[in-house]
């Protein structure tokens, strides 16, 4: 029997077969209305608590067109606007949701009617926004607990400091903090705002205090402000961005093969100091090692990233550790260990200086030249993979401009690592700092092509063949 025809013929709710099962109302949700499928485990419970009545084989003939795979199609979620310059870009994430045949409302706050107006999101969002608390039309039967129970996930985008402020506070003043106060579904905070109040010690606060509470947060990110001559850290996550911060809340129905694994991921570039001004780098921007860290989060896995400097935001669900250098970066690794899998996709500096400059390197007058006393940094990959805390699965990344699969070859053998991720990053490739990459997986016995595909389609794949990787390996002889 489908889970639809039980719900509908036992009358029980999705929110009591939630609590029997020991999942969300959202998971329920989405396993009703054929959108997600259920890991071997949540399958097994749900068979129990049914009497026989829903077996794992009534999820296995749903049609994958339908989306089954990010939890994001059919979700129920409830938008809300606020007060900045920024919630132009919640336009094009209404229409995205749509696009997903999300369930979706909107609440449009006072302050974000300055900047869109109601008559804009209620054409995109296919329904008129919600405006106010004491709405006669709506409120006549308590509507703003409905719209803070009838949801799968809140999203704040664009999330202001003052409303911030408020939810820290525990204040219910407004339709929306009113309904933020009420829910119990997850919420999902896009804040922007100007980078000095982002940095206020009041905004930290609140950050620290909402945080705890359970509230994810996406972005800010760094760059160019609004007002004139402003940069800084503030700008709102863009929309891909939050798509996928939605897709990590909602994805608790989705297979979890990494369960019970302890990743270890480093990603971005280090920074060699020369002086308190200079320093050796590269143009890694961490998005690959970012998305590796989060693909692996998805599959169920506890995550720690260890980063160099970037500009992009900390994935959900992953513990991250900034670094600067080699040096830093290898203490935290190890740090980090015992772990079950390590993957090294930062691209650590060669070299060094043996002495940073306590000061500022002059010019000399009359010079041309200036040499720099180097010392090779240490090699993090090969140290863990000869190590006597070797995790169980290590790779590492082989960024080349010449001979790619054969170098990586070279390299995986001189290394001891099990695979090597290898990609051209020649400058006319636009791998470094870019949104694809195409890639060759070595290993021992083989290597594969992959062919060009987004960052986040290749953590993707490769959390999908290290979890092959697992499934072999524990499989009776």
């Amino acid at each position: 029997m489908k889970l639809a025809s039980w719900l509908k013929v036992s009358g029980n709710s999705a929110r009591e077969l939630a609590s029997l099962v020991e999942t969300t109302e959202a998971t329920i949700s989405r396993l009703k209305n054929g959108h997600a499928l259920p890991s071997m485990e949540l399958a097994g419970r749900i068979a129990e608590a049914t009497g026989g009545a829903v077996t794992a084989n009534d999820f296995l003939d749903l049609d994958p067109s339908e989306g089954t795979g990010d939890g994001i199609d059919g979700a129920r979620i409830l938008l809300i606007i606020s007060g900045g310059i920024a919630a132009y870009k919640s336009l094009d994430l209404i229409r995205r949701l749509r696009e997903r045949e999300c369930e979706l409302r909107v609440i449009l706050t006072r302050g974000g009617q300055e900047f869109v107006t109601p008559l804009s999101v209620g054409a995109l969002a296919g329904a008129a926004p919600y405006t106010d608390l004491f709405d006669a039309k709506t409120e006549f039967d308590v509507g703003h607990i409905r719209l803070a129970r009838e949801c799968d996930l809140i999203i704040v985008a664009p999330a202001t400091a003052e409303l911030m402020a408020k939810m820290a506070g525990g204040h219910a003043n407004d339709l929306a903090t009113t309904v933020l106060l009420a829910t119990g579904a997850p919420i999902l905070l896009a804040p922007a705002m100007n980078p000095h109040m982002w940095e206020h010690m009041a905004t930290r606060r609140n950050v620290v205090q909402l945080k705890a509470d359970g509230v994810s947060f996406i972005g800010p990110n760094a760059g160019e402000m609004a007002e004139a001559n402003e940069a800084g850290i503030g700008r709102m996550a863009e929309v891909p961005e939050i798509l996928g911060a939605i897709e990590n809340l909602l994805g608790q129905a989705s297979a979890k093969p990494l369960t019970g694994k302890h990743v270890i991921v480093t990603s971005g570039p280090t920074h060699e100091p020369i002086d308190p001004v200079r320093y050796i780098a590269n143009r890694s921007s961490g998005k690959q090692g970012h998305a590796i860290a989060s693909a692996a989060a998805r599959a169920g896995a506890k995550v720690k990233l260890v980063t160099g400097p970037v500009e992009i935001a900390d994935p959900l669900g992953v513990k991250t550790i900034r670094v600067e250098s080699a040096a830093d970066m290898l203490k935290a690794v190890e740090a980090a260990l015992p772990a079950d899998i390590a993957i090294f996709a930062a691209a650590v500096a060669d070299w060094r200086m043996a002495q940073a400059a306590e000061q500022k390197l002059k010019k000399k007058p009359g010079a041309q030249e200036m040499t720099l006393d180097l010392v090779q940094n240490p090699d993090i990959l090969k140290l863990v993979a000869r190590g006597h805390k070797r995790p169980e699965l290590v790779i590492g990344f082989a960024a080349e401009t010449q001979n790619v699969v054969e170098n990586a070859k070279t390299k995986r053998r001189a290394k001891g690592c099990d695979w090597i991720v290898a990609n051209d990053v020649a400058h006319a490739r636009g791998v470094m700092g870019g949104t694809k990459n195409a890639v060759h997986l070595v290993m021992e016995e083989a290597s594969e092509d992959w062919p060009e595909m987004t960052k986040d389609q290749v953590a993707e794949k490769l959390m999908a063949r290290v979890a092959e990787h697992f499934e072999v390996t524990k499989a009776p002889a």
